[in-house]
């Protein structure tokens, strides 16, 4: 009884601090409420959930809100806070990508191929952060099967920037961050194939980390790519990225290509001294063709570092002009061959127009995928037929060795590199949509670095015409720890990162 009487009583204390606090923007700040019993998760996520019905409508981030189960996650948060749990991701809103599995959730990739599937398992990325007590508060937003970079693709409509909503927020993960820049949540993860975690992160001003190769487990994530695809996130800080990174990184048995190395605590070396670090410059990837205002960014973030002690040389990566090339032949095949399953019979939306079985394939797949889908899936089968292989599904093989061994010679030399994100800032909904090439090059700055598998780091670095604009690092294969580390000692220098979309100011 006296049970009851304590619990109703915090019920009604609960109800008055809910209209006392505003949300917290970072991981830190939110952990830091939970712990001093400023909110509880529950207040927490009440509050999140209520925020997303305001800005939902225009932002258009997340294609489920899951707001039942997120108050239950919330509630057993509270629990584990009462027992003293210390996690810091305990009670922290989080949005899946909608090609993440996500148990008794629609999963739907953005595409109306999968729109009636629901998740028969959590991905491990789920898992970990579900283990960690993360709150799953909706499914975002993504080009279908994760083609496009501007989120313009999804079946299901276009996601918006929250800094204005005439323009995209880049792809394929824009819905991740655009619910994240909107302030609908605190974490977001995404999937990046050739850009789609560093695009959108340098479109709004979020942080966005695409690891190693097979640092982060792929089990459970639909399919792009398969030997290109790495699973991270978007935070609002590097400190937040480390936190997160730490729960999500490591070794799986269900996926064979997630690494036996050790994971590191990020969050050690964040606070190292820069003195004697050394950066390179790549014309490749910071040259002829680049927007002034982006350039204006790289050059002052340079002159932060150079405040650090940290000394920057020019490099070269002679081959990775033909990134793009190769890219675009080696991911269209990878998509052939994954997409292939979705044949209207064993998986996927299944037409009831066909007459036979020959019909029940054509009409399934021409009526669930969408054209980029298709696109993909044209040129892929192209490159792997027979008479074609060599010519060019083998040479594009040959020039990502050949793009890999270059980093490898550059970082011989320098410790990283810093290099601009997109070469131009966020466009207008609508205005690269027609034209398939000036889509496919919003990558060229970020497509290397998948072929060479390395992980790289995108941050806010400045503004232009009121847009956001990111810079990359660039390291070695699992050199994670020291990206964060160069990525929050800028942010302790900057406030780009403390800049918020006028969504969140609506809070």
């Amino acid at each position: 009884m006296a049970n009851s009487k304590s619990r109703k009583f915090w019920v009604k204390v609960n109800k008055v601090m809910s209209s006392q606090f505003q949300l917290p923007s970072t991981i830190v700040e939110a952990a830091a409420g939970l712990r001093s019993k400023k909110y509880t998760a529950a207040e927490l996520t009440e509050a999140f959930l209520k925020h997303i019905k305001n800005v939902e409508p225009e932002v258009k981030a997340l294609l489920a809100v899951t707001e039942e189960a997120a108050m239950t996650m919330a509630r057993q948060a509270d629990e584990r806070l009462q027992n003293g749990d210390e996690s810091l991701l305990l009670g922290i809103p989080v949005a899946y990508k909608d090609n993440f599995s996500t148990l008794g959730v629609k999963t739907t990739a953005g595409s109306k191929m999968l729109e009636d599937y629901v998740g028969q398992y959590d991905a491990t990325v789920v898992q970990k952060l579900n283990q960690a007590g993360a709150i799953m508060i909706g499914k975002a937003n993504l080009d279908a099967f994760a083609h496009g970079s501007s989120t313009e693709n999804s079946d299901f409509g276009p996601s918006f920037n929250p800094w204005n909503i005439e323009y995209v927020p880049g792809g394929s993960s824009g819905g991740s961050a655009a619910a994240l820049a909107a302030g609908e949540c605190l974490i977001s993860t995404g999937s990046d194939t050739g850009g789609s975690i560093r695009l959108p992160a340098s479109f709004t001003g979020t942080v966005g980390l695409k690891p190693t190769y097979g640092r982060v487990s792929r089990f459970g994530v639909i399919a792009m790519g398969s030997s290109f695809d790495s699973i991270g996130s978007f935070t609002r800080t590097v400190e937040d990225c480390a936190i997160t990174l730490k729960v999500m990184a490591g070794n799986d048995p269900s996926d064979t290509t997630t690494s036996t190395n050790t994971v590191p605590d990020y969050t050690n070396k964040l606070n190292d001294s820069l003195e004697g670090l050394v950066l390179g410059i790549a014309d490749e990837l910071y040259g002829e063709g680049v927007d002034p205002s982006v350039t204006k960014a790289i050059e002052e973030a340079r002159k932060v570092y150079e405040d650090f002690g940290v000394t920057f040389k020019s490099v070269s990566l002679p081959h990775a002009k033909y990134s793009l090339a190769a890219y675009y032949i080696l991911v269209p095949s990878e998509v052939s061959s994954n997409l292939s399953r979705l044949d209207g019979v064993r998986y996927g939306h299944s037409s009831d127009k066909a007459e036979n079985l020959l019909e029940a394939y054509e009409f399934s797949r021409a009526e669930g995928f969408g054209d980029e889908a298709k696109r993909r899936i044209m040129l892929g089968t192209y490159a792997l037929s027979a008479g074609y292989y060599d010519a060019y599904y083998k040479r594009a093989q040959q020039v990502r060795t050949l793009i890999r061994q270059d980093f490898d010679a550059v970082f011989k030399d320098v410790d990283g590199i810093l290099a601009p994100v997109s070469p131009g800032l966020p466009f207008k909904v609508g205005e690269r949509k027609e034209d398939v090439m000036a889509m496919y090059m919003s990558d060229i700055l970020t497509v290397p670095v998948n072929l060479a598998g390395i992980p790289s780091l995108a941050l806010p670095a400045g503004f232009g015409e009121g847009l956001p604009i990111g810079m990359q690092l660039i390291g070695p294969h699992f050199s994670e720890d020291r990206l964060l580390n160069w990525g929050h000692q800028y942010q302790l220098k900057t406030d780009w990162h403390t800049r918020l979309s006028p969504m969140v100011k609506r809070i």
